[in-house]
Order: C-alpha cells, then structure tokens, then sequence
C-alpha cells in the first residue's frame, strides 16, 4: 500500500518572504520523516495552487490535506472539502484537521516570543501581558479555539494574561487588544504572532506591538511535528468518509 502524500495548503500570500518561510517548513517536516512524500499547494495568490498540485498527484493514489491554518474556518470547512472532492475521480483524499489549538503550537508561540526578547520571572507575572494574533474568522469555533490557545499559552507563561485578538474579521483587534491590556495595567506587552509565515497581517500585528513582537511561527521544530501529527491522524481515517465531516474534526490531542 502507498503512503498518502502529505499534502500542505497555505493560505498565499503576496509577501514575497512568504513562499521561503513555507518551504523551510515543509524541508523540516520531511526531514522528520524521510521517505514521506511531501507537497505544497496554496488556497490562493502563490503558486502551486492546491487544485494544480491535486492534478499533479498520481492517480490512484492518496492524499492528506494538512491545512497550515490554525482554526476552522470557511478555507478548512469549505475551500479545501471542495477541493477534495473535486480530485475524488482520480485522488482518494483526506483532509486534517487545522493545525490549533494544540500544547505544540503554545510550545512554538512561546519559543518565539523567548527570541523576540520575552523575559519569564515575577516582575512579569505582575506587569507583562501578550497578545495573541490570530488572522480571524467570522466562525464561532475558530475564535474558540483561539480563545483556548491563549489559555495553553498563559499556562506556559505562568499565568502572563494573554488576550487573543485578530487581524480581521473578528473581536478585539490586535491595537484594542493592546490597549485593553494596558488599561489594565500591565506596562510590557509583547504580540505573539500566529501565523505560519509572514504576511500582510502578520506585519500589521507586529506594527501594534509596544515592546515586543515575535515572529511569525516558519519553520519552528514544534510547527512540523504538528503538521505530521495532523497529517497521522487524518491519514488513519477512512478515505470514503464525506470530506466535509473530516474537514470538521478539531481536536488539541
């Protein structure tokens, strides 16, 4: 039996350090699993575009759609379903679950904050605050999850208030968010930025940011052994399951 290819869907972006950020994403995963075939489609504005990569498969064969976003919303529960089906004729595909929340996601948030310059200790118990970026959805289970990877965050933090804010879409904004902290009192205030690479909304969080403003996630050792964790777990589902039931599975485990 085949292995399903893995393949990895990006959002696109028309930054151009983009494209790198994502590639060096997708080197570490397949250094992490030799032998794995390894692809790259994007939903919109890069190429490949994931319908062309899907065409590109061989027939016959499998494939697991590994969404490199970090909540369900209209991409994971209808862009990529759609795509799925449509290469159903000639490609048997699953489709993971998005990559948030997950303990592996807070781990790579928090090492990038640690580089960005992020000082753990009491005097930031009591005066630091982070906002977490997030691209933002009008669907009610992508701002939960965010709201819960907040909370995985804090924990890491021990106890660093952490507000969950977006850069479209959704409430607070990353500039209220910020200012809702400082009304608050808390006088350092660091934006962790949850994206998998840079772009237009990874750069307008970090502009908001008073002190600190990590960088977006790349090709943090945590990200890939997420996405390969998404990718086991859908890649033991059932290839005949409706698409849009599997593109519906949301788990932290």
């Amino acid at each position: 039996m085949s292995i399903p290819t893995l393949v990895a869907v990006a959002h696109g972006s028309r930054d151009p350090r983009a494209l790198p950020a994502v590639a060096a994403l997708l080197d570490r995963v397949r250094a992490l699993r030799p032998g794995l075939p390894v692809r790259l489609g994007h939903v919109e504005l890069n190429a490949p575009l994931l319908t062309d990569t899907l065409d590109a498969l061989p027939a016959g064969g499998d494939a697991v759609l590994v969404p490199l976003l970090f909540g369900p919303g209209h991409h994971v529960k209808h862009d990529l379903p759609r795509a799925a089906l449509a290469a159903a004729p000639r490609t048997r595909v699953r489709v993971a679950a998005p990559l948030g929340p997950h303990p592996l996601l807070a781990e790579a948030l928090h090492d990038r904050l640690t580089e960005a310059g992020w000082r753990p200790g009491p005097r930031a118990r009591r005066t630091a605050g982070v906002v977490l970026a997030a691209a933002g959805s009008r669907d009610p289970e992508s701002t939960a999850g965010t709201r819960r990877l907040a909370a995985l965050l804090g924990e890491r933090l021990d106890g660093v208030p952490v507000v969950p804010a977006y850069a479209s879409a959704a409430s607070p904004t990353v500039p209220e968010a910020v200012r809702e902290l400082a009304a608050r009192g808390r006088t350092r205030i660091a934006v962790a930025s949850c994206f998998a690479a840079p772009g237009l909304f990874a750069t307008r969080s970090a502009a908001a940011a008073p002190s600190i403003a990590a960088a977006p996630l790349g090709a943090h050792p945590a990200l890939a052994r997420l996405v390969l964790h998404r990718y086991d777990q859908a890649a033991g589902q059932d290839p005949a399951r409706p698409a849009t039931a599997r593109a519906a599975l949301h788990t932290t485990a």
